[in-house]
């Protein structure tokens, strides 16, 4: 399986995309200062949801409490209600990655 990109081959390659498709230059520092402001953003925001068009949006989830299994001793547990923060996939990134039907 291959390797996921780092953060500065994903700063090279968003500066490539981004210069092809406008016809001026981008360079890797101007990408990488983008994805750590859409980081922040997201971080920001996350409360009221935060979306990012064609690929998903974060959402804060509340889970109720529940029981649960010790599963090295079998022993029942309760589980306390806590918030959890979601990334829901977008249907146009599922169908670019997985084919479309």
């Amino acid at each position: 399986m291959a390797k996921s990109l780092t953060k500065s081959q994903t700063a090279a390659k968003l500066a490539e995309l981004v210069s092809k498709a406008t016809g001026s230059e981008m360079s890797k520092k101007h990408a990488a200062a983008a994805l750590d402001a859409l980081a922040e953003l997201a971080y920001k925001e996350a409360k009221n949801k935060f979306t990012v068009p064609g690929l998903g949006k974060i959402v804060l989830v509340n889970r109720k409490k529940r029981m649960g299994r010790n599963p090295a001793t079998g022993e029942a547990i309760e589980i306390p209600a806590k918030r959890v923060v979601k990334f829901r996939v977008a249907k146009a990134a599922k169908d670019a990655i997985l084919g479309g039907k």
